[in-house]
């Protein structure tokens, strides 16, 4: 029997030799390998910064913190940021966390990123900040939201976790925003066992990030910097605290490994494309199922089935008979993530009806995509789902 798990390691010896020059350095914290690869990571993304930290989830509460502790703070306590009802917990906990007000926005069922219309209709003079999530690998149409924005003063926030390498018009996602936040954890893109960046252009936002990421303190932040007035005491600046921290602070093998996979990732790129062509040639027919609409140039994280409204066919059936079939198949990442109870905390408006966002976690599921040739994964896939009694 064919096997499609969810997500397949991108490993190879290059990533165990690059473990074990760690070991021989016997230096495992932070150092000149996590500084290596946030220099060439911003390079392949084409921004200036990049911050790395231990998880996506971790990239996105720094992103949010430095908002508050730029010298002219860019929100504050009660600010209003408006979401999309579908994405990862650890997009809204951060907004929650800095006691920001959430408004959630429908999904549009085809691309699964932001419902523009309503998007559009969900902005006010209270609207500080626009956190747009590029949903299992596809870009938000920049291009409209910048014009929602335009002349504002809204901030743009991109959680780009999902979308590594994903981009809008020949730019990457996650350069869009002032921040944009991603992730290297197994099933992803590239892997780094946990991992997480954040980049951006501004130059005070990268100074925060670095001070924020390791206590607070100023110990990694260069001379001439936005956050302190640095001394040339080294015994003094060891343990200086300017701004309340964390410690977020990759492993020396992360960064390692990294260097490695990133030399990789354009040929994942390419292979996850290609697989993603296949995908979408063997059921952009299929008269039981959507399947989500690439906007510009997708990065793939994997394939979204959702059952069509005149369709028979019941999602439990379906799963039951994927696992069976040892086909990994998960909700499409939280489903309508205005269900969960732990909304009781937040302070939060749900604007309009989450119509799209409750069809697709009631009727959606997706599939893995991986940077291996899947051809027969998805022959496989479509055998046990093509049009026929189950």
């Amino acid at each position: 029997m064919i096997k499609y798990p969810l997500a397949t390691s991108t490993w190879d010896t290059n990533e165990l030799e690059a473990i074990q020059e760690v070991i021989d350095s016997d230096m495992y914290t932070m150092g000149k390998y996590v500084s290596q690869f946030e220099t060439e990571f911003a390079q392949f993304i084409d921004a200036k910064y990049a911050v790395m930290v231990n998880s996506g989830s971790s990239a996105n509460l720094l992103a949010v913190a430095a908002l508050f502790y730029t010298k002219n703070p860019k929100l504050k306590r009660g600010d209003e940021v408006i979401v999309p009802a579908v994405s990862w917990s650890t997009t809204y906990f951060p907004l929650y966390q800095y006691g920001l007000k959430l408004k959630f926005v429908d999904v549009d069922l085809e691309t699964l990123n932001f419902d523009l219309e309503q998007l559009e209709r969900a902005i006010t003079p209270n609207t500080k900040m626009i956190f747009a999530v590029n949903l299992l690998g596809n870009p938000n149409d920049f291009q409209k939201i910048e014009a929602l924005i335009e002349n504002k003063n809204i901030i743009l926030l991109e959680d780009n976790c999902e979308s590594m390498g994903a981009e809008y018009n020949g730019k990457q996602a996650g350069t869009f925003g002032i921040m944009g936040t991603f992730s290297t954890f197994f099933s992803h893109h590239m892997a780094t066992m946990e991992g997480g960046l954040v980049v951006t252009d501004n130059e005070e936002l990268y100074h925060v990030l670095i001070a924020l990421r390791a206590h607070g303190w100023t110990r990694h932040l260069p001379k001439e910097n936005q956050v302190s007035n640095k001394t040339n005491d080294w015994f003094k600046e060891s343990f200086r605290f300017v701004l309340p921290g964390y410690n977020l602070r990759p492993v020396e093998m992360s960064g390692a490994i990294g260097i490695k996979q990133l030399q990789k990732l354009p040929n994942f790129l390419k292979v996850r494309r290609e697989n993603a062509s296949y995908f979408i040639k063997r059921f952009k027919n299929h008269p039981d199922f959507y399947t989500q609409k690439e906007i510009s140039k997708s990065s793939w994280f994997g394939f979204s089935l959702i059952i069509r409204p005149e369709s028979k066919l019941k999602r439990q059936k379906i799963t039951e008979v994927l696992k069976a079939k040892q086909i990994d198949c998960r909700p499409i990442v939280t489903g309508d993530f205005t269900k969960n109870e732990v909304l009781k905390y937040f302070d939060y408006e749900i604007f309009g009806e989450m119509k799209h966002a409750k069809y697709l976690d009631e009727h959606g599921f997706f599939v893995g995509n991986h940077q291996i040739d899947l051809k027969q994964q998805i022959d496989y896939l479509y055998e046990v789902l093509k049009p026929k009694p189950l």
